[in-house]
């Protein structure tokens, strides 16, 4: 079995009434990037820092790279790197007077300058070394801030929704780089509410309310999905989906442009056959309805339809 980076037994972080996080059960593997997937408030970032020491929980227990937090937190930071969502450098000075900064804070000593010089080649920043970090672009901005928390070569790094303010290219640049340092041998726990980055995850947990709802690698969580997906081209959109809330079977209906996504009971027999008899009797003009290709959207859906306040 392969050794987890980190174990959370019931742990549980409340502000004031709410419970940020409820009880969560999770184990990160060595050497994966591992995706924390759910929506804004469902406890991906409070997860994120109560692994890194930050924050102490109200009960339960966490180990992080062996060692027991909140005990072990300060051995625990010297070995991980955090990239928060907010960019975290100082804006009034450059790209590499940044990295020499964070380089002397890691204590690298005399190795220190040299390994700024190969993280700026590395990230594409060598032209910018420079420029004040400030005026740097979303993307550029993004890939100074992974230079700086892999400086010291951590084996574990938090990254909290690293991509929210940058470009489709960027992130996929983003990504690819993410990759490369889980096949140098490093493991990567990314907080995201992108469906597709989470899809590149080697495994993933699906958080919602500050629980895990659902863990495994997105393909077979994808397979496992108790529902069957089918899209409706239809003239009247929005009334259309009204109908086909509440017809029989149906666990989630989404608006695509003038199509619609239904989320269907997978025991439900000629499914397209169903839901346009549901639409016909509703004097709704006829509709093309087809069976899809479901997606990572469709299985949280699925998992959390309901629980939503």
């Amino acid at each position: 079995m392969t050794e987890a980076v980190i174990e959370a037994r019931a742990l549980t972080r409340r502000f004031g009434a709410v419970r940020a996080v409820d009880g969560l059960d999770l184990e990160v593997p060595r050497g994966v990037i591992y995706g924390l997937l759910g929506p804004n408030g469902s406890g991906k970032s409070t997860a994120i820092r109560l692994f890194c020491g930050l924050l102490l929980p109200d009960a339960g227990e966490v180990r992080v790279l062996g060692e027991r937090l909140p005990e072990g937190a300060e051995a625990v930071r010297r070995r991980i790197g955090y990239m928060t969502q907010r960019f975290s450098l100082y804006e009034d000075l450059t790209v590499r007077e940044n990295l020499l900064f964070v380089a002397r804070v890691y204590g690298l000593g005399a190795e220190g300058p040299a390994r700024v010089e190969a993280a700026l080649r590395a990230y594409g920043l060598a032209e910018r070394a420079g420029q004040f970090a400030g005026t740097l672009s979303g993307g550029q901005k993004q890939r100074l801030a992974l230079a700086a928390v892999t400086l010291h070569r951590p084996p574990l790094l938090f990254l909290d929704e690293p991509t929210a303010a940058v470009d489709p290219r960027s992130r996929r640049d983003f990504w690819e780089r993410l990759f490369e340092l889980a096949d140098g041998g490093a493991t990567l726990l990314v907080s995201t509410h992108y469906m597709d980055e989470a899809e590149r995850c080697h495994r993933l947990a699906f958080l919602d309310r500050g629980r895990v709802v659902m863990e495994g690698e997105p393909r077979a969580l994808i397979e496992a999905l108790p529902v069957q997906v089918l899209e409706v081209d239809c003239a009247r959109p929005r009334r259309a989906a009204a109908v086909l809330a509440a017809t029989a079977g149906v666990r989630g209906v989404s608006q695509l442009g003038a199509r619609l996504r239904v989320l269907l009971e997978r025991d439900v027999a000629e499914p397209e056959a169903h839901l346009a008899r549901s639409l016909t009797a509703a004097g709704l003009p006829p509709a093309a309805v087809e069976r899809v290709r479901p997606g990572l959207e469709d299985v949280f859906v699925a998992h959390t339809e309901g629980r939503r306040p």
